[in-house]
């Protein structure tokens, strides 16, 4: 396998215009809310997850964007096209902020692609899919599952170590030991400061089987080669064609990375982190962020813990009236 230089080529690299979005996930943990909305479009304050994700990377610099969807996901769509009669009405309104703010989630000059998996075979099938699209380049994968607060946005981050290594980028983060199997999980050794050479990736092993406690999170940038290897792949952990283990057949001729990245980041696929993801970005809002957190410290004054007693009362549920003929 050939390794990369420490160093930047002469040689200016193909740069990453295209991100791919798999988001034709069930979103079975989220159930029955998830019943007939896309788990994607439910809303961390006022942008629905799948928004953020673009915007992290249009903030990278990619001008492509590929929707890899299924059933039930005609709301993304919709979310990301033109919408006539409702920049009409905000118009005829006044509202020119928020008629700015919907023209803009998908800028002038960027293209969208949306392409539909027939059958839930995995992230690594989703993955196969954009394939015909993306071509002979570069290409970045966003799960948006994965939210990440930060400076500056990650993608972006690992552009810059793509554009100084030219090789196969994976983020990565320190996970608790136990909860290996909930991730990919790669073995490696320090190449420079916060960059893992990767040596191998294994799908959800169980804590005892574990190389390391890092983690393969959301965000991925990849070569068009992974796609051949994707293509041969058999069905892995459960039943599914994995890009974990596209990645790992991708190891026996390129060079892959792992960066850990700055930010934090929140499961969003979990219930726990959702809320945790909604208060923090809450804080952080221009327009409720201050009476927010007004709100959050009179609770915590008041005893927060009372909220959640064992005893708390619960809401009563509705009897069921039979109905007469």
């Amino acid at each position: 396998m050939k390794i990369a230089s420490r160093h930047s080529s002469k040689n200016t690299p193909e740069s990453v215009r295209t991100a791919v979005f798999p988001v034709a996930g069930m979103g079975t943990r989220f159930l029955p809310a998830t019943k007939a909305t896309a788990k994607e479009m439910m809303p961390i304050v006022d942008k629905p997850l799948i928004q953020y994700a673009v915007e992290e990377a249009l903030e990278a610099g990619c001008d492509r964007l590929v929707f890899i969807s299924g059933r039930g996901k005609r709301a993304i769509a919709d979310h990301f096209d033109v919408a006539f009669e409702l920049e009409h009405e905000l118009e005829r309104r006044g509202k020119q902020e928020l008629l700015d703010e919907v023209r803009n989630i998908v800028p002038r000059g960027v293209s969208t692609v949306f392409l539909r998996q027939p059958h839930p075979l995995g992230l690594g099938d989703a993955v196969l899919m954009a394939r015909d699209v993306v071509g002979d380049h570069p290409f970045a994968v966003l799960l948006a599952d994965d939210l990440i607060l930060s400076k500056k946005p990650v993608l972006a981050q690992m552009i810059a170590q793509y554009d100084r290594y030219h090789a196969a980028i994976l983020a990565i983060q320190r996970v608790p030991h136990e909860e290996t199997n909930k991730y990919g999980i790669i073995q490696c050794w320090p190449w420079e400061n916060k960059i893992q050479q990767v040596s191998g990736i294994i799908e959800k092993p169980h804590p005892n089987e574990a190389p390391s406690d890092l983690g393969v999170v959301g965000r991925y940038i990849l070569p068009a080669k992974i796609f051949e290897y994707l293509e041969d792949l058999p069905a892995g952990s459960g039943g599914e064609i994995q890009l974990t283990d596209g990645i790992a057949a991708l190891l026996r001729e390129r060079q892959v990375l792992g960066y850990e990245f700055e930010g934090r980041r929140f499961d969003c696929g979990d219930k726990l982190g959702y809320l945790q993801a909604t208060v923090e970005f809450g804080l952080r809002h221009a327009g409720v962020g201050k009476p927010f957190a007004e709100y959050l410290h009179q609770l915590a004054t008041d005893g927060i813990c009372s909220y959640v007693a064992d005893d708390q009362v619960l809401p009563p549920t509705r009897k069921s009236k039979s109905r007469v003929a």
